[in-house]
């Protein structure tokens, strides 16, 4: 796959950099700006993310910053299956607990939900940093909502991490789940005061709780371009109409002025049977 030119493989993580020096140079540079490539798609362009990674896969698949990357490209497109063959296999190569919870989400992606609450419980969670503890609480909440129990879900998310007054990178996620089990409940009134406090809290919209408030409110946004569009169709259905009743004014106009040739002709006739 191409490699746009800008593309020098610098970009990558030092830490992913330092994985890759067991590969020859030149090699090690084909990797990173592959690796660069499925960082940079990720979000926007999915599938371009997991080609790329597929050739980072082909060219050093016993790195185990390549298979994990693999891993997210492929959860990033909904191929669980993969996705969680490739966490695995970095899991093995580097001993770490920290994509336990991104594992134990492709257990619900590929509907066992139940195996994702046995890792919720499993002793490799207490070995997780905050951020991935809370990653596990969201998943587990996520599990429970699988199999039908709101209540569960609902009382999972409450925690110090959703009552405290700071905000730390996943204080938005947590606040935005946490409305919306209350939500699917029927308790509207919590759930748009737990979207307000996610807003509050969304820096970087990772969220869509503006979205949700709105709706919740009844707002209904009119995006920018579509009222351009909607102002251009006005302008050109009125540009249309103005034409077609200029042309109807001309035919209107030719008919008069015929009949009344006509009408001189006649006299004409007349005249000259008078004569």
């Amino acid at each position: 796959m191409p490699i746009p030119e800008d593309v020098t493989g610098d970009e990558i993580d030092k830490d992913v950099r330092q994985e890759l020096q067991s590969l020859p140079k030149t090699l090690a540079e084909d990797v990173a700006k592959n690796l660069v490539m499925v960082a940079r798609l990720i979000d926007e362009d999915p599938e371009g993310a997991y080609g790329y990674s597929k050739v980072a896969l082909r060219l050093a698949s016993r790195v185990a910053a390549v298979r994990e990357a693999g891993g997210f490209a492929a959860y990033a497109t909904q191929r669980y299956s993969e996705a969680l063959a490739e966490f695995r296999a970095a899991r093995r190569m580097n001993g770490g607990v920290e994509l336990w919870p991104v594992m134990a989400d492709c257990e619900r992606g590929l509907g066992r939900p139940e195996k994702a609450l046995d890792m919720a419980g499993a002793p490799e969670v207490n070995k997780l940093d905050k951020a991935g503890q809370v990653e596990m609480r969201l998943v587990a909440a996520g599990a429970r909502r699988d199999m039908g129990q709101l209540d569960a879900a609902i009382v999972t998310l409450q925690s110090p991490e959703l009552a405290a007054g700071s905000v730390q990178p996943w204080t938005a996620r947590l606040r935005y789940a946490y409305a919306d089990a209350l939500l699917a409940a029927g308790r509207d009134g919590e759930a748009r005061e737990w979207f307000a406090k996610a807003l509050e809290a969304d820096r970087d919209g990772s969220t869509d709780a503006s979205d949700r408030l709105a709706e919740m409110d009844g707002v209904d946004f009119v995006d920018a371009l579509d009222e351009d569009e909607v102002d251009t169709e006005t302008e050109t259905e009125t540009d249309e109409t103005v034409v077609e009743q200029a042309a109807e004014a001309e035919e209107a106009e030719d008919s008069v002025e015929g009949q009344v040739g006509r009408d001189e002709a006649e006299h004409v006739v007349v005249d000259r049977d008078e004569d």
